[in-house]
C-alpha cells in the first residue's frame, strides 16, 4: 500500500499523505503500480466525463483536458517540452541534450510541440465523446500512457545517476514488472483492441531508439514525453480504428 500511495504522489496531485520513513526497496515498487495509477486518473476523467452536461463536446474536450492536465501536475508535459527543446537544440553531443533538458527555461520548438499534442488531443477527446466506448477509451489511454515508463525502464539503460528515477531503476523487481506489463498490455488489448495496442507499443519503441541514438539511454523526461506521446496517439487512433 505504501509503495501505491508513493506512486500516487509522484504521478499525480492527489493528496495522499504518507506518515512513514520510505525505504528503497518501496520506491522501486512504486513503479509496478504505474498502471493503476494510470486507471485510477482514467476513472477520475471518466467521472469527470458523465457530471459535464453534454452542450458542446469541443467544451467537454477541453474541460476533460484540462482537467487531465491539472490531476498530472503537468509533469509528463514538462518532460515533453525539455525533450523537444533538447532534440532541436542538442544536436551537437548527448551532453549539450542533457544540457538543454535541464534548463528549466522553455524554448520556441517545446511551445510549440506542447501545444500540437493538446490540440491533437482536444481534437480526437471532441470527435470521441460522440462514441458510445469513448469511457473505455478514456479509461484506458492513461494506463498505456503509464506503461510506456514501464517499458522504458525494463528496456532501455537511465543515465541520469543523480536523476529522480535513480532509486526506481535501482530497485525495480524487473520480474514482477515485466508480469504486470504484460497482464496490462492483454487486458488492454480486449478493452480497446490490438491495433491501438500495437501503436501505443511502436511509439515506445522508436522513443527508445532515439533515445538511444541521442543519449545511449533514457531521462526522466523522456519518461514523462513518452507518456504523452502515447496517450496522445492512442486517442488518435482511435478516432481512426
Amino acid at each position: 500500500m505504501t509503495s501505491f500511495i508513493l506512486a500516487l504522489q509522484f504521478l499525480t496531485r492527489i493528496p495522499v499523505p504518507i506518515n512513514r520513513i520510505v525505504t528503497d526497496k518501496q520506491w522501486g515498487q512504486t513503479v509496478l503500480f504505474y498502471p493503476l495509477v494510470g486507471l485510477v486518473i482514467g476513472f477520475f476523467l471518466a467521472f469527470i466525463t458523465v457530471l459535464i452536461p453534454e452542450n458542446s463536446f469541443n467544451l467537454q474536450a477541453a474541460i476533460i483536458l484540462t482537467f487531465w492536465v491539472l490531476i498530472t501536475g503537468g509533469l509528463h508535459l514538462d518532460g515533453l517540452a525539455d525533450c523537444a527543446d533538447a532534440w532541436a537544440g542538442g544536436l551537437e553531443s548527448p551532453q549539450r541534450s542533457l544540457e538543454i533538458m535541464k534548463d528549466p527555461h522553455s524554448g520556441a520548438i517545446a511551445i510549440v510541440t506542447l501545444f500540437l499534442v493538446l490540440l491533437l488531443k482536444w481534437t480526437a477527446l471532441s470527435y470521441l465523446l460522440a462514441q458510445q466506448e469513448f469511457l473505455r477509451i478514456l479509461i484506458i489511454t492513461p494506463v498505456l500512457g503509464r506503461c510506456a515508463i514501464l517499458g522504458l525502464m525494463l528496456s532501455t539503460p537511465y543515465i541520469n545517476p543523480n536523476g529522480l528515477a535513480t532509486k526506481l531503476n535501482l530497485y525495480l523487481p524487473k520480474k514482477a514488472a515485466s508480469l504486470i506489463l504484460l497482464i496490462t498490455l492483454l487486458i488492454s488489448f480486449y478493452t480497446i483492441g490490438l491495433l491501438a495496442v500495437l501503436l501505443a507499443i511502436i511509439i515506445v519503441v522508436l522513443i527508445r531508439w532515439l533515445s538511444q541514438q541521442r543519449l545511449a539511454g533514457v531521462t526522466g523526461d523522456v519518461y514523462g514525453a513518452s507518456v504523452e506521446l502515447v496517450e496522445m496517439g492512442l486517442l488518435v487512433s482511435m478516432v481512426f480504428l
